[in-house]
């Protein structure tokens, strides 16, 4: 209990808008030489251990992901994420589910557009575990709709499709990192 009372606070806190907001820098590296090329600075976000739950039971056990919970639900998608994986997922905050236009999640979580949200869900999706450092700038990365999404990292900080990465969850099945937009793909060609 006192490990997911923990879990939920720090989850609280890295969904929040003002610890997303904070700059973290990475600190100065040295270099060899003088004529050596300047470091780059390592993405640095807070990272919480969940290592005992999978990701839907840490989304679960977070308020910040109540809509996030709701669509998987609606989407018949909570069994596969909580199969072994491994996974990583991108999991949008409440905020940036509320930032969508209005009537969008309402229309989304509609029984006839299941299909339709299943593939939105899957595009916050990759089969394997990606850390946070693994993410370099002008990497894609294939998702389980088919899709690829785009990194980028300026000033330790990672985007993917732009939408930052504010904190990660190691958990037994895979990693999940909390961003602050929902990711939407491609309209179909």
């Amino acid at each position: 209990m006192l490990i997911r009372n923990a879990l939920l606070v720090g989850l609280c806190l890295a969904a929040s808008p003002s610890f997303a907001g904070e700059k973290k820098k990475a600190p100065p590296q040295k270099s060899a030489t003088p004529s050596a090329a300047p470091a780059v600075a390592v993405p640095t976000v807070p990272t919480i251990e969940a290592r005992e739950q999978n990701i839907v039971e840490v989304a679960s056990g977070s308020k910040d992901h109540t809509t996030l919970v709701a669509g998987l639900k609606a989407a018949e998608y909570v069994v596969s994420l909580t199969n072994a994986g491994p996974f990583t997922v991108f999991a949008p905050t409440n905020a940036a589910f509320d930032a969508l236009p209005k009537g969008t999640l309402d229309t989304l979580l509609k029984p006839e557009n299941k299909e339709q949200l299943q593939n939105i869900l899957k595009y916050h999706v990759a089969v394997s575990v990606y850390e946070i450092k693994s993410f370099k700038a002008g990497m894609k990365l294939g998702t389980a709709n088919g899709g690829s999404v785009m990194f980028d990292v300026k000033e330790g900080k990672v985007t993917v499709n732009g939408a930052t990465i504010v904190a990660t969850i190691h958990t037994s099945n895979g990693n999940i990192h909390v961003i602050d937009q929902v990711l939407l793909p491609p309209p179909p060609k």
